[in-house]
């Protein structure tokens, strides 16, 4: 049997093992290693706040290390590195984003309908939520936000309403990718450092596994280490990418309001889908520990994001980021806040008291952007025959909107492709 090797074990890493299954002997290689949720108490590590000893965002790594954590002067970037990639870490959205691919003439319309009957997507949430989340939801139909019930990959009776969507569902109700690599052969703790290219074909990768340095040949082989570590991988293997990195950048508002409890509610439950941004309940754990404006207990506040598709400009290099909000970007993120503001002022909240969260962003990807010439290959003529791409790299627009079910039916099509090749 024909061997794949698939880079990466997130959103397009896993859907792509799991199709490519039907018909090749599939390796994974996942730098990370396998995803534990967290499990410390929220309550007590709040205790230390005060303290000052949460100083800096990465030390959230020692509790989480799945979490990966890349800072510059402006912006925070939060990503998955571990079995499942960024969906163990994801809110679980199972929204449309195709918009962009649509302009080009990508149509995945039979994927996406595949995916709504293959996954636990649902609404099915509202019954579950809280007092603060109805009042938000009503203030926001009356300001003419038009919010929305979340679509999410979530199994509802199973669900605690802990609020540890963004840190690691504790039940597994929250659903992702790593159900699609039971029975598959996945290499943690595998980076790899570049793969081999010779007489127009990918021959094979180069890996190390701690001291170990690995080899993997390979007849196909997919990348899916994420809008942020595919290109580094593609560079290294002699693929330029193209500086448009986009990050949707997130900036959330907030404001005191007693025995609020949205610590203890489904993060992300409806939006509110603005022009180029969207805004959504989202209790921010980054910035509760690590920004000291957010000095409120947990339950004491009521929290909204933004949600930003930025300005296509930007690259990463060796997994740091290089990245500026234009002008644009800042005029919508402004305009963003002003509506949240408005809500919570609605609410009852005072002005005075309104305050913002860390800025940051954790949908990284455009790198190899696909074009209309691509539009029946979605392949990239700077790859070998035998070399895909199956991330966020390949969307040619910055989404502000939840990427994993448009990266899936990516990879449907993809897959798809290869199987008839």
């Amino acid at each position: 049997m024909k061997k794949a090797i698939v880079i990466g074990s997130g959103a397009g890493g896993a859907m792509a093992a799991r199709m490519l299954a039907k018909n090749f002997d599939v390796t994974v290689l996942e730098a990370g290693g396998n995803f534990k949720p967290f499990s410390f108490s929220l309550d007590k590590l709040a205790m230390f706040r005060k303290t000052g000893i949460y100083f800096d965002e990465r030390m959230i790594q020692l509790l989480l290390p799945s979490m990966r954590i890349d800072r510059d002067k402006d912006m925070v970037m939060v990503y998955g590195r571990g079995v499942g990639g960024t969906t163990t870490l994801a809110t679980g959205n199972a929204v449309r984003a195709d918009e962009g691919l649509k302009k080009i003439g990508i149509n995945l319309d039979a994927e996406f309908e595949e995916l709504n009957r293959e996954l636990p997507i649902t609404t099915d949430h509202q019954r579950y939520w809280n007092s603060i989340t109805k009042q938000t939801f009503k203030v926001m139909q009356e300001m003419g936000l038009d919010p929305k019930p979340m679509p999410k990959l979530l199994r509802p009776n199973g669900c605690r309403m802990c609020g540890h969507c963004s840190i690691g569902c504790p039940t597994r109700a929250k659903w992702d990718v790593r159900e699609l690599l039971d029975g598959i052969n996945v290499v943690t703790n595998c980076r790899v450092s570049r793969i081999e290219i010779g007489d127009g074909k990918a021959k094979r990768v180069h890996a190390t596994k701690g001291l170990q340095h690995l080899t993997f040949d390979a007849d196909v082989v997919i990348v899916a280490a994420g809008g942020y570590g595919t290109p580094d991988i593609l560079r290294a293997s002699g693929i330029e990418c193209e500086p448009r990195l986009f990050v949707d950048p997130v900036l959330c508002v907030a404001a005191p309001m007693e025995k609020a409890r949205q610590d203890h509610q489904l993060l992300m439950p409806f939006v509110s889908m603005r022009e180029k941004y969207i805004i959504s309940p989202y209790m921010d754990w980054l910035s509760f520990f690590f920004n000291r404006k957010w000095y409120k207990p947990m339950d004491g506040m009521v929290s909204l994001m933004i949600k930003l598709a930025d300005v296509e400009q930007g690259d990463v290099h060796h997994n740091k980021m290089q990245k500026k909000l234009t002008a644009m970007d800042h005029l919508r993120l402004q305009q963003g806040v002003d509506d949240c503001r408005e809500v919570l002022l609605r609410m009852g909240a005072k002005k005075e008291d309104v305050f913002l969260g860390t800025l940051n962003a954790g949908h990284p990807g455009g790198m190899l952007p696909l074009t209309e010439a691509e539009a029946e290959t979605l392949h990239s003529p700077l790859l070998p025959d035998n070399l895909y791409v199956c991330d966020a790299s390949l969307l040619p627009q910055s989404l502000g909107l939840p990427p994993i079910l448009t990266i899936m039916a990516l990879a449907k099509r993809i897959t798809k492709i290869i199987a008839e090749s």
